[in-house]
């Protein structure tokens, strides 16, 4: 087996920041030294990355992406995300089940396996989606590879919303894995939809988004999703929160000791309403960018605890897609590639500390999901890591932009820091710019909560 020594960089790492250097063969790191016992191993090793003031962290764990594959590929695909994926230090990913077909049947779950064995530079799970009547396949799911069942208690596409009473309490009253939740109330939407047409006609701005899908329809949703889980014991996890008002269903504490958790979007954190005057629909997502107000207090509670997960919703749709009133224009967008970065900035900036950026975007996933040997740089785990050089600044142009849709809401903008280099099982897949296209990564595997 192949080794290599990442040597002298700043180890960022279960709340320390240590000069340390990292030894790994084959798919598995092997060691860590923090002081300079590897220099009796270093000749002996097949290749040595000296990362003199560079920061190594674990690999990013996005527990929310949407890669469109099947049925959607003229947007994107797992091979072409899996590569922005690896470019913005994300090693592993779980992915939403809104796709064509529908990821409702255990049939549907094998063939993206397959598929993302086949192509995907990232490690990978994917979410079994819940309907009013596919109980029996949520059941009969592996829960060693599927990462959860997703719930949309809010608007969708085909047979993918659950607005059946009795289908809901079942789900979430049986469900032997995480249930994670898209939370809008449809009626709240429907009749905040017709009210502003009513009064300003069909061709609303983007700037109507979040008054349509606003703090009420997020909350009555998310708040029935609490009471559910209370009621049932579910293991509930709260997607892409946007409001102040929802954080007061969660609680503060560690990850590993919560029923109920919640995860913030980064682009709900660096975002805010009165950016729509500048973005327009490319900063259109479901749920709605909201107030200033609404994005420093998500990020307070990341900070805090209370949110426990930092990830993406990556949903890339062509910019064609994206045109027209808000109530014509696609919502989403992509976001995988530039997420570390975001955060990064955001903890030079002062908001967040380098130690919290990683707990919320790799230990705190993998700790939540029960992700086995992935989410930290320990002896024993494999080689998930992602080197960063915070003496690079980076700016996002169309021709680094690696996502098959071929736009980012961060276009232009430079970002503080470069991902340098991405490891994912000790193979290098990304490097000064470059993704390796023979990279694999692997099926992740769920035991206990850790």
């Amino acid at each position: 087996m192949k080794s290599l020594l990442i040597k002298n960089a700043l180890l960022v790492n279960e709340g320390k920041s240590t000069v340390a250097s990292v030894l790994v063969v084959g798919d598995t790191i092997t060691a860590v030294y923090t002081d300079d016992a590897y220099v009796d191993i270093e000749s002996h090793v097949d290749t040595v990355i000296n990362a003199t003031g560079k920061w190594l962290l674990p690999g990013v764990i996005d527990d929310q992406v949407h890669f469109r594959e099947p049925g959607l590929t003229h947007k994107a695909d797992i091979n072409t995300e899996s590569m922005a994926a690896v470019a913005g230090g994300v090693t592993s990913f779980m992915e939403m089940p809104n796709t064509k077909p529908p990821t409702t049947t255990r049939e549907a779950l094998e063939w993206k396996f397959s598929r993302a064995a086949q192509t995907s530079l990232a490690n990978y799970s994917f979410y079994i989606g819940a309907t009013n009547d596919n109980i029996d396949e949520i059941l009969r799911a592996d829960y060693r590879r599927v990462c959860g069942i997703k719930v949309f208690m809010g608007s969708s596409t085909g047979n993918m919303l659950v607005d059946n009473g009795d289908a809901l309490a079942r789900i979430f009253a049986e469900a032997p894995a995480l249930v994670a939740v898209h939370c809008e109330k449809e009626e709240i939407i429907k009749a905040n939809k017709e009210k502003y047409i009513a009064e300003y006609g069909k061709e609303l701005p983007v700037s109507f988004h979040p008054l349509i899908r606003n703090a009420e329809a997020c909350y009555a949703s998310s708040s029935e999703a609490v009471e559910l889980a209370q009621r049932y014991n579910t293991r509930l996890h709260l997607l892409h929160l946007s409001t102040a008002k929802e954080l007061t269903l969660l609680s503060d504490g560690p990850v590993e000791e919560k029923r109920i958790t919640g995860e913030v979007c980064v682009h709900h954190l660096f975002f805010d309403d009165s950016d729509y005057a500048r973005y327009g629909n490319l900063i259109k997502w479901n749920p709605a960018i909201k107030t200033a107000a609404d994005r420093e207090a998500l990020m307070q509670a990341t900070v805090s605890g209370r949110i426990d997960v930092v990830a993406t919703d990556h949903a890339p749709h062509l910019l064609d897609e994206k045109q027209g009133s808000c109530l014509e224009a696609a919502s989403g967008g992509p976001l995988v590639q530039h997420s570390l970065q975001v955060m990064l900035e955001k903890s030079l900036q002062g908001a967040i500390s380098l130690e919290t950026v990683v707990e919320r975007m790799c230990h705190a996933p993998a700790k939540l999901f029960g992700i086995e040997r992935r989410g930290f740089i320990r002896p024993g785990y494999y080689a998930d890591m992602v080197l960063v050089d915070p003496a690079k600044p980076y700016t996002v142009t169309p021709e680094n932009v690696l996502t098959k849709c071929c736009w980012s809401p961060f276009m232009n903008h430079t970002f503080p820091v470069t991902i340098d280099t991405t490891f994912v099982n000790g193979i290098i897949a990304y490097q000064n710019g470059q993704v390796e296209p023979s990279c694999r990564g692997k099926e992740l595997r769920f035991g206990s909560r850790s």
